[in-house]
């Protein structure tokens, strides 16, 4: 019992110990860029040794790339968490477009996951992040749709991949953008009407027979 006792105190603090690392690490890189953060700097900002930082990450690009899964595994969870505030496909895919608007505005994610990551990670781990969280619900959010038979049109991993760099292009404008928040709300307004473009138009029901 004793034994037990004590490797749960040491698997609480090693977990601990990784996430102070990852908060420390995600608050550097936002604030310095990747290139500028040194693993030292992470280490002291934890008050941890570079072994112990070692232990849980091999080096500075698997911590960065810890930090954009967190961000990314963050913003699905507000992505799927706005969509269900409302009823319909249609209606959730446009408050999930919202909330991923929302997510762009902030310098961090923006920064991390949209501009820094393709670079850091390259572009095969980037889109890798990507699909299994914001774009992965994207994607499977038009496959429904189409299943359902209300997109008109067969290719909706293309569709989703496109739309997407519309979003992220967004995101690059925003910093320089006199007023960030209506050039989101314009940008939602775009990605809603392209949507539009491949509903398939729902048939007028039959009349009744006289």
């Amino acid at each position: 019992m004793a034994v037990e006792s004590e490797k749960r105190r040491r698997d609480e603090y090693s977990e601990a110990t990784r996430r102070a690392l990852l908060a420390a690490a995600r608050r550097l890189f936002s604030e310095q860029g990747y290139q500028a953060t040194g693993i030292e700097a992470v280490a002291q900002a934890t008050r941890v040794t570079r072994g112990a930082l070692y232990h849980h990450f091999d080096d500075k690009r698997a911590l960065f790339d810890a930090v954009v899964m967190e961000l990314q595994a963050e913003c699905a969870a507000m992505v799927q968490a706005r969509a269900r505030t409302v009823s319909g496909r249609w209606e959730r895919l446009s408050a999930g477009i919202d909330a991923y608007l929302d997510a762009c505005l902030d310098p961090a994610y923006r920064r991390l996951a949209i501009q820094e990551s393709p670079v850091v990670l390259g572009l095969a781990r980037h889109r890798e992040i990507d699909e299994a969280y914001p774009l992965g619900l994207f994607i499977a959010a038009l496959n429904g749709l189409r299943r359902d038979g209300e997109i008109d049109f067969a290719d909706t991993d293309l569709l989703s991949r496109m739309l997407a760099a519309m979003i992220n292009e967004v995101a690059l404008l925003l910093p320089d953008a006199d007023d960030p928040r209506r050039l989101r709300d314009h940008a939602h307004e775009v990605m809603v009407r392209a949507l539009g473009a491949f509903r398939r138009p729902v048939s007028p029901a039959t009349p009744p027979r006289a």
